[in-house]
């Protein structure tokens, strides 16, 4: 009954990690970016979640929803700014600008607000714990799993039945021929930096609620264990980061379940060298041919 207990908590936390590396894995399969912002943007959804939910009143879905808006519109920004114009610089001035706008994003948060921390209202979705033969599990945890399912299913929809979805895997897989087809291959990169920080912004509310202590350093830690889980899936292939991030949290979970929680960090690293090693495509890098 533990070892289930531990997996219900796994995928509930796995689901986060998971909508995290959706962002990473779909704009590496556009642009070849590791995108090392990310886990910042994250954490701007986690705070406009916040206030909306504090100052404006608002219940979950809206606070959801505005957090998904906000992140997606910074999203854009970041990636006008900060990346078009190194399009076709060196991959490592790309790289130390991601870094760069991560501790751009981090301090100017902390400047504005300062680095106290601040905790989701408990009465935002009230907590029962449901007892399923035998097992106890967390109508909060249920939600955020439903919830992370349904966002999900949602981007596979985007991605594989709508013309941005089209123009997307057009790109990720010959931008220059999307290009003489006529797709506005800027505005195709665009559009998936907004949908994928979306995504990171409702992980954002999603992780506020499951963990209530949010502060303004809060995304480096999920951020690096989401690449991982997108490494582990395989990078730029949207199912492997969802399968990924769900396998993570279930490794965390079981490393805490048997008492080594003081390991749990350490484990996502330890697998993610394992994968280097051993399978650098991901798990799913030999099996699926499109990349988004």
């Amino acid at each position: 009954m533990e070892l289930i207990q531990q997996l219900v908590n796994g995928i509930s936390l796995g689901s986060i990690y998971a909508l995290i590396a959706l962002g990473y894995t779909m704009v590496y399969g556009i642009v070849r970016l590791i995108n090392f912002a990310h886990g910042d943007v994250f954490m701007i959804g986690s705070f406009v979640g916040f206030y909306a939910v504090t100052m404006l009143h608002v219940g979950f879905v809206p606070a959801l929803l505005l957090a998904m808006a906000s992140c997606a519109v910074l999203g854009m920004i970041i990636e006008r700014i900060a990346y078009k114009p190194l399009r076709n610089a060196a991959r490592i001035a790309v790289l130390i600008t991601a870094i760069g706008v991560s501790l751009l994003i981090e301090y100017v948060t902390i400047y504005l607000r300062g680095a106290q921390p601040e905790a989701y209202p408990s009465t935002l979705l009230p907590d029962r714990n449901l007892e399923l033969f035998g097992i106890v599990i967390s109508s909060q945890s249920l939600f955020i799993l439903g919830t992370s399912l349904v966002l999900m299913v949602l981007l596979q929809f985007i991605v594989h039945r709508t013309k941005i979805g089209k123009a997307m895997r057009a790109v990720s897989h010959d931008a220059e021929a999307a290009r003489l087809m006529g797709i506005n291959v800027d505005n195709t990169i665009s559009a998936t930096f907004a949908i994928g920080s979306a995504l990171a912004g409702a992980a954002g509310v999603i992780f506020g609620i499951y963990y209530t202590k949010i502060e303004p350093l809060m995304g480096i830690l999920p951020g690096l264990k989401a690449f991982v889980a997108a490494v582990l899936g395989g990078i730029g292939i949207i199912p492997g980061a969802m399968v990924g991030g769900l396998l993570l949290g279930v490794i965390e979970s079981l490393v805490s379940g048997l008492g080594y929680s003081l390991w749990r960090d350490g484990a996502a690293f330890v697998i993610l060298i394992l994968i280097l090693i051993f399978r650098p495509a991901g798990l799913f890098g030999k099996n699926v041919r499109e990349k988004v």
